[in-house]
């Protein structure tokens, strides 16, 4: 490799990574296909192709790094490793996921094309409120081997930026680590790489915290030690006694799990819950492991008074990762709480390696829960409709949450977030279960919707035909299924309501012969102070709006919008030939010339400098146009004889109203900015304003009396340096 390419640092670093690499490999990849790689990467140097990452490490290091961590921490998995190492490649441009598929494979080429699409989603920026978070989880939810890259390219990353100079890139890593990838990483089972990812990330966003935790630990660390040996002693030799073959272990708890636990506890470090853990490993057949771990359990409470509360038996039922363990609380010496884990090893194994290690154990019942959660996935980002940020919300929320497990009467078993309600399990049987529930029977008793269940329940849903989603039942229900289908149900609700309203009006409208403007009528919606189009025709369908009450409304505002100086007599005008087009007579604005009355039209707000052409009404009246007006194509089409070209002539001393819609960041000030500049120009008003604001971001419509087009195009240009702003233009 062109020592050009790599730092001083990465070169030190290279020949131990790729030793290590070569290692960890050998046992799914043969020495042909080693060689084969590098020769693949030899492509790199030899055509001088620099690849980095966002922090500007070198790709290679970067995924030498990332196979060593799969390897070591997850599992060797031959399709994984060669994506990886090739990843490099395909992201110069030097190999396309197809071409790759002719030497490594189908499932190669798969992954390949996933971890580029990751990558293109990073380029445009994924992280945080982005557009692109949806397609970031549908990549990740089509395999869920590139979730486990990415678990692993982060971890590579987190470990490798402390002390990187770009904070805010630091911060974001940070932020993305723990919100996005530390609760995947959960799920899957990875709770060392979730620890350490939940660890850097609090060391990157609050390295005061991190320190002063860090120290502590490290300053109590002899008398921790001390502790864990005084209470495995007599357990060990007790465990002996009864002629189990284990393995015990203690440990404290990671520096992000004691903050946590400082903050809901409101308590300082000395004074933790069960900050000590100690893991009892069992050697015991499949066939033996719950009755020996039964047996460990009821030896330590003998010597141990147990906190009942605090047991979870994750042996019975094991959690839907294929988790399986026994945790207890238990008062050790100096009246210190301490967690024991007692497993076996095979449940160590999958406890440590997560998904990984349901590779290696077909015979547990893994795969069904793994495609159970997947699922469950794909029902968040596909049922959130309110943001990026929601569905993160959601998304977390959903695979961070323990379990219960419920039956129905007729024995099935389901698992449920911990708080669910009968609610969320009738939406978890069935959407239309869910729409029509009305409450359930628990263990035999009637229940409201929104009781909640325990594990053990037994579960009988009661239905109605007449029953319909609310919008009270957000605030009860927890799995993303139920919010998702309950939004969907009233939307669609509101919907059907909104389509009769609009009947309604128009209907009575059509009886008393009048004609409705949208941009009138959205301007009367806007001022009566509805958000949405479909909310006011909402109010009309449920008859909290009537629609005689609209029309006088819309009425009066058409009464006040002739009173502006839009409407003029014909003294403005004259009718003269055109020298150029002879054939046709033209409307020249601007001559004092009596007998011709005219409008603006409403609906482009043409003025003085726009192409404009001049329409003759049913009432006799010439509506004058501006040639790019939406309504211009069909007048020219339909009632070609009703047209009369017109031109302007002379300078007009009049105000024409523009309607300029204005988008930008919601930032403090930034509409008095906008208002001052208008009020600084001269001949320029401001006649009204319209503001909604959404997610840090804020849309206007302003209304103001402008002489020209040259006046005009002056204060949008001067709008546009008004700091936040985005975009100014008329409509």
């Amino acid at each position: 490799m062109d020592k050009k390419f790599f730092t001083d640092k990465e070169l030190i670093e290279l020949p131990g990574l790729l030793k290590r690499s070569i290692a960890l490999s050998e046992e799914v990849l043969s020495a042909d296909e080693r060689r084969e790689l590098a020769e693949s990467l030899k492509v790199l140097d030899e055509e001088c192709v620099n690849v980095k990452d966002t922090f500007g490490r070198n790709s290679i290091i970067h995924y030498l790094s990332a196979v060593n961590v799969l390897c070591e921490e997850i599992g060797a998995d031959k399709s994984m490793i060669v994506a990886m190492m090739l990843t490099p490649l395909c992201r110069a441009g030097k190999l396309a996921p197809e071409s790759a598929a002719a030497k490594w494979g189908d499932d190669v080429a798969k992954l390949l094309t996933g971890l580029l699409k990751v990558a293109g989603l990073y380029d445009r920026g994924v992280v945080g409120v982005s557009e692109n978070f949806r397609n970031l989880l549908m990549t990740f939810a089509s395999d869920i081997r590139v979730i486990i890259i990415k678990i692993v390219e982060c971890t590579v990353t987190m470990r490798a930026i402390n002390h990187h100079p770009d904070e805010t890139k630091v911060r974001q890593a940070a932020f993305e680590a723990k919100s996005l990838y530390a609760p995947i990483a959960h799920r899957l089972g990875l709770y060392h790489i979730k620890g350490g990812l939940e660890d850097l990330s609090l060391k990157y966003t609050s390295r005061d915290i991190y320190t002063r935790i860090a120290r502590k630990l490290n300053e109590t660390k002899t008398s921790r030690d001390a502790y864990i040996a005084d209470f495995i002693a007599p357990v060990k030799a007790e465990l002996e006694k009864q002629g189990l073959k284990f393995d015990i272990k203690g440990r404290t708890k990671s520096i992000s799990s004691i903050w946590n636990k400082i903050q809901k506890q409101h308590n300082d470090l000395e004074h933790i819950y069960d900050l000590f853990a100690i893991r009892i490993i069992l050697d015991v057949p499949k066939e033996k492991e719950r009755s020996e771990c039964w047996l460990a359990y009821s030896v330590i409470t003998d010597m141990y008074q147990p906190n009942p509360a605090r047991l979870k038996d994750w042996l019975s039922i094991p959690k839907s990762n294929g988790y399986e363990s026994l945790h207890i609380t238990v008062r050790g010496p100096q009246s210190k709480w301490v967690e024991v884990q007692i497993r076996s090893k095979r449940m160590d194994e999958i406890a440590e390696r997560g998904v990984a290690a349901h590779w290696k154990y077909k015979g547990i019942k893994s795969e069904n829960n793994l495609d159970t959660w997947m699922n469950r996935v794909r029902e968040i980002i596909e049922g959130t409709e309110s943001g990026p940020l929601e569905m993160m919300k959601e998304f977390k929320m959903d695979i961070y949450d323990e379990e219960v497990f419920v039956f129905t009467p007729k024995g099935d078993l389901y698992k449920l977030p911990l708080g669910a309600t009968v609610l969320d399990f009738a939406f978890n049987i069935h959407s239309r279960i869910g729409c029509t529930c009305t409450g359930g029977k628990v263990n035999g008793r009637t229940r409201k919707i929104n009781h909640k269940l325990r594990s053990g329940d037994t579960v009988e849903i009661m239905t109605s035909a007449s029953q319909q989603p609310k919008l009270d039942w957000l605030n009860f229900v927890v799995t993303s299924k139920a919010r998702s289908k309950i939004r969907q149900s009233i939307n669609e609700q509101n919907s059907k309501v909104a389509d009769l309203g609009k009947e309604l009006l128009y209907r009575r409208c059509k009886n008393r012969k009048i004609e409705l403007e949208e941009a009138s009528l959205m301007k009367l919606i806007k001022k009566m102070g509805f958000k949405t189009v479909t909310d006011f025709y909402s109010q009309i369908g449920k008859e909290n709006l009537d629609p005689s009450d609209v029309i006088t409304s819309y009425l009066a505002q058409e009464e006040k919008q002739e009173a502006l100086p839009e409407a003029r007599s014909a003294e403005e005008f004259t009718l003269q030939k055109n020298e150029e087009e002879s054939t046709s007579d033209i409307l020249v604005i601007g001559d004092n010339i009596k007998g011709v009355n005219y409008k603006m039209a409403k609906c482009c707000n043409p003025i003085y400098g726009d192409d404009v052409f001049g329409f003759i009404s049913a009432e006799g009246v010439i509506k004058i146009h501006r040639k790019d007006c939406p309504n211009a194509n069909n007048i020219r089409s339909r009632y070609p004889y009703r047209v009369i070209t017109t031109r302007w002539s002379g300078k007009v001393g009049q105000q024409f109203s523009v309607v300029l819609q204005v988008v930008g960041h919601d930032d403090i000030g930034i509409v008095t900015n906008i208002s001052s500049i208008l009020n600084k120009e001269p001949n320029v008003s401001l006649r009204g304003i319209a503001i909604d604001s959404h997610d840090g971001m804020f849309s206007g419509n302003l209304t103001v009396g402008i002489s020209d087009t040259a006046a005009l195009s002056n204060i949008i240009k001067k709008i546009k340096t008004v700091k936040g702003v985005k975009d100014v233009h008329r409509i």
